[in-house]
């Protein structure tokens, strides 16, 4: 293939990823954002600026962090805003679980026999399946499948860069699209409710919540990128010219998995069957604690919990089976290792904290989320338009800061309280960014795992280069980003529920 973009497009990616590169670690960010707001506080607070609360009626001003209340607040409250951060228990609860199932093994077992075992006609759209679903182990899924389908479409005679495309626009572009409730909904979750309670304090935000849409959504991540993958980009990488290719690499072959990883994956599904059987049981009484009352099950609100020790059950049903657990300490031995990769976000999720509080405490978030809704509403720019220009702005600004917690800790604040007051629910503005911020993921320089991918495809041809990759992924950014917010467009004009009991509008 080896047509580079043209010159302005390399001129674009190389400012974007000198940009990128200019901005500091997501951590010292906050940081810099946090001291903002204490001066912002305190000069907005010069001026007497107030709003009346759009639920309570109270007048709400702005209070100063640079005062003795504002620093007693900053220094009483630092350890509780760490501690009581919402999506920090939520996230590392469901680690718990689902780094158990990838240090077993699991995960990578999963994948690859739906790769390996998919009918030929089918292997382009088992390989974005296994790679949509295996987002849920995150790094596994990068560090495995691109590589994987690679080797497939080789073995098919196929082009083997075209297959790793196929891999890795599934996973980063189809990242926040899953049948399973995974990881990046307990975290962002969190944030949106952290971000709701300015303005409704007893709003409640789950992980469920963008369960159907996002369900819905895996299944179109996996038409249209097979359909990107086999009328375009096929195509135009054209036959597969071993000149530049590794000689190793050409004689790299997938293994299907053995007999006894099967049998691991078959006892994960019979745990799974038997945990759910149980919990349907436990539904069925009139009385049943998990019914709960007046729609409020207890089910839902406690899915968390609920999900992680359903991957403690599939997990130990798999490790036994393939001997990755031999005794009942390996399991709390793979849960530590696993946390160990939750260690940066920990130490991130510190400081987000203390800047969510701050917006929050100054009443920053509120002032600035009424004026703002009350300007839109008057220019009349509200509705789809609006909605739309949302997700377009969250892919923008995915391009600098790749970290998808970090950015939603930046824009809800801001956003979710704006759109509640416009009367979206606040799962719905949450829905909008997802959809941003994960078709373009797959465009960004500042993407480590674009590297890595980068590098796995100049083992097949060492005149790859970033601009090359980019071409590539441009036709899965914009055509999955078009058609999800079609998809976005025709569901709200449906007025279909977005998640279990959650609407798009609140009530």
């Amino acid at each position: 293939m080896q047509q580079e973009p043209s010159s302005l497009m390399n001129r674009f990616l190389n400012r974007v990823e000198w940009l990128g590169n200019k901005l500091p670690h997501p951590f010292i960010l906050f940081v810099y954002f946090a001291i903002a707001i204490i001066i912002i506080s305190w000069i907005v607070s010069q001026f007497n600026v107030a709003v009346e609360h759009p639920t309570t009626g109270e007048v709400i001003e702005a209070r100063s962090l640079f005062s003795g209340e504002g620093l007693l607040f900053m220094l009483e409250s630092m350890i509780t805003n760490f501690t009581g951060f919402a999506p920090l228990g939520l996230i590392l609860t469901m680690m718990l679980g689902i780094g158990l199932a990838q240090q077993v093994g699991l995960f990578d077992t999963f994948m690859k026999a739906t790769i390996m075992r998919a009918p030929t006609a089918l292997v382009t759209y088992a390989i974005i399946f296994a790679a949509v679903l295996g987002n849920i182990a995150s790094d596994a899924a990068m560090i495995i499948i691109p590589p994987l389908a690679a080797m497939v479409f080789y073995s098919l005679g196929r082009h083997p860069i075209a297959g790793m495309c196929a891999g890795f626009a599934g996973v980063a572009a189809g990242f926040t699209a899953n049948i399973i409730i995974a990881g990046t909904d307990a975290l962002l979750a969190g944030i949106t409710e952290e971000a709701a309670q300015s303005i409704i304090p007893e709003a409640s935000v789950t992980p469920l919540d963008n369960w159907f849409f996002m369900s819905v959504s895996t299944f179109m991540v996996i038409l249209v990128v097979g359909l990107v993958t086999t009328r375009i980009i096929e195509p135009r990488l054209g036959k597969f010219d071993d000149t530049y290719a590794e000689p190793a690499v050409l004689g790299e072959t997938a293994t299907n998995p053995s007999k006894q990883e099967i049998k691991g994956l078959i006892y994960a599904v019979i745990g799974t069957v038997i945990y759910l059987a149980l919990i349907g049981i436990a539904l069925l009484p009139e009385n049943s604690v998990l019914r709960g009352e007046d729609g409020d099950s207890p089910l839902l609100s406690n899915i968390v919990p609920i999900i992680l020790v359903w991957f403690i059950i599939v997990s130990v049903a798999y490790g036994v089976t393939v001997g990755t657990i031999k005794k009942t300490a390996d399991i709390p031995n793979h849960m530590t290792e696993a946390m160990k990769s939750m260690v940066p976000y920990i130490v991130l999720v510190f400081a987000i904290a203390q800047f969510i509080a701050y917006f929050n405490w100054t009443n920053l978030s509120t002032i600035l989320a009424v004026n703002t809704s009350e300007f839109l509403e008057g220019i009349g720019f509200t509705g789809l338009g609006l909605m739309v220009a949302f997700i377009l702005l969250a892919a923008l600004l995915n391009q600098m800061i790749t970290s998808g917690s970090a950015q939603w800790a930046l824009m809800a604040p801001v956003f979710v309280p704006m759109l509640m007051l416009l009367g979206y629910d606040p799962a719905y503005a949450q829905l909008a960014y997802r959809i941003g911020d994960s078709a373009s993921s797959v465009l960004t320089p500042l993407n480590p795992y674009l590297i890595m991918v980068l590098g796995f495809m100049k083992r097949y041809d060492s005149r790859m280069g970033l601009g090359s990759i980019i071409s590539l992924m441009i036709p899965y950014a914009f055509i999955l980003l078009g058609v999800w917010i079609l998809l976005f467009i025709i569901w709200t004009l449906l007025g279909l529920p977005i998640g279990p009991g959650v609407g798009i509008y609140l009530d």
